[in-house]
């Protein structure tokens, strides 16, 4: 089967954002655009050591810290190397960072999956076991320890000065390969109220959710206090507030348009635009640029009884073709499938999208706010 290009792929999207646009809106839940401050997950780390590769570790002689740690290792293990014994060649051993992120409300004895990455010139870490190592927070305590087999979903083979590589082996992960040994205390049952933190800033999305409240639980309940923050009297007994604040997250909201904005991916060439996104007339004139470069060899030879030298130059063609482009007319789009349409209607690539959108945006033509991530 021929694979669809990229222009034959443009119907069916505008399809896909009209069908989208036509359908109707559900009303969000509290939990989906809001969550409660002060539960939220914790990073952790370590270093520690991958063993038992089949020769695929660290390069010793390269990577001298990973000789270091194991000496350490085996220090803590009673076995010290006699004084003046060269740093031994490790090929199954690999130095790690170890990364997890421990959730809300994790108690002790709970696992958490980590993720293992190499940082020294490690080929790969399949087959490989990570030793016990401490998983420590921003302060500098011990939350977790990390220990078990890594999971690489690659593979890859080697011979001859020939390479075959599938998805990435310098990496892998251990499922719940952390044991939780320190929770972390949340402020989620002091004091007499909870605050709620918006998704994103926006005066009337929190103006709703706390007349949702407000509908529910009686006036003076809740109050927003700024775009993005809601504060919310609750019950003083955890139990209690528990169950307040389950009941609180499955309010539904009445519908609103959001903020419109446009969001512009430079390393893909990717562009969303959300449903809130109009367009005013302007007029557009948009044309590519192409320079070719080419080196053709000069070879300058002496006769055959000359005391010259052979001499090889280069010399180089430059040519410039601009393709042209007629000035396109778009008229004002007040609904995300005219906008959708309009730009179609330039025959752009999506990398001329980019700069397209952008000089609308600077024209005051784009009624939306462009972020380019």
């Amino acid at each position: 089967m021929k694979p669809l290009s990229a222009r034959s792929l443009l119907p069916w999207l505008v399809a896909m954002l009209v069908l989208a646009w036509l359908a109707p809106a559900q009303a969000a839940r509290i939990k989906e655009i809001a969550a409660v401050q002060g539960v939220r997950s914790n990073q952790l780390s370590g270093y520690g050591l991958v063993v038992g590769l089949d020769g695929t570790g660290d390069q010793s002689t390269q990577m001298p810290f990973t000789a270091q740690a194991m000496a350490n290792y085996l220090q803590q293990m009673g076995i010290s190397l006699p004084p003046g014994t060269t740093a031994p060649q490790l090929k199954n051993v690999a130095t790690v960072v170890i990364t997890a992120e421990l959730p809300a409300f994790a108690q002790p004895g709970q696992a958490i999956d980590v993720v293992v990455s190499s940082i020294g010139n490690a080929k790969s870490l399949k087959g490989g076991t990570l030793i016990a190592t401490p998983l420590r927070g921003a302060d500098g305590q011990i939350y977790a320890l990390a220990q078990g087999n890594v999971v690489v979903s690659g593979a890859g083979a080697a011979a001859g000065g020939s390479k075959v590589q599938i998805n990435h082996l310098a990496a892998g992960r251990i499922p719940e390969g952390a044991q939780v040994e320190r929770s972390v205390p949340t402020p989620l049952n002091e004091g007499d109220t909870i605050t709620l933190g918006l998704n994103a800033s926006d005066f009337q999305l929190a103006r709703k959710v706390a007349l949702a409240i407000n509908a529910r639980s009686g006036p003076g309940t809740a109050m927003a206090l700024d775009g993005r923050t809601v504060q919310v009297r609750a019950p003083t007994q955890p139990g209690a507030r528990v169950a307040f604040i389950a009941e609180l997250e499955e309010l539904q909201l009445p519908d609103s348009t959001p903020a419109a904005k446009v969001v512009i991916n430079a390393r893909t060439g990717s562009v969303v635009l959300n449903q809130a996104v109009t367009l005013g007339p302007c007029a557009i004139a948009h044309g590519n640029l192409s320079v070719t470069i080419s080196s053709i060899p000069v070879i300058s030879q002496p006769n055959a009884f000359g005391q010259g030298q052979t001499v090889v130059a280069q010399q180089s063609a430059i040519t410039i073709q601009q393709q042209g482009g007629q000035v396109q007319q778009m008229p004002a789009a007040p609904q995300l499938a005219d906008v959708v349409r309009s730009l179609n209607a330039l025959g752009a690539t999506p990398q001329d999208l980019l700069a397209i959108l952008q000089a609308i945006k600077a024209a005051g033509a784009l009624n939306a706010e462009l972020e380019v991530i």
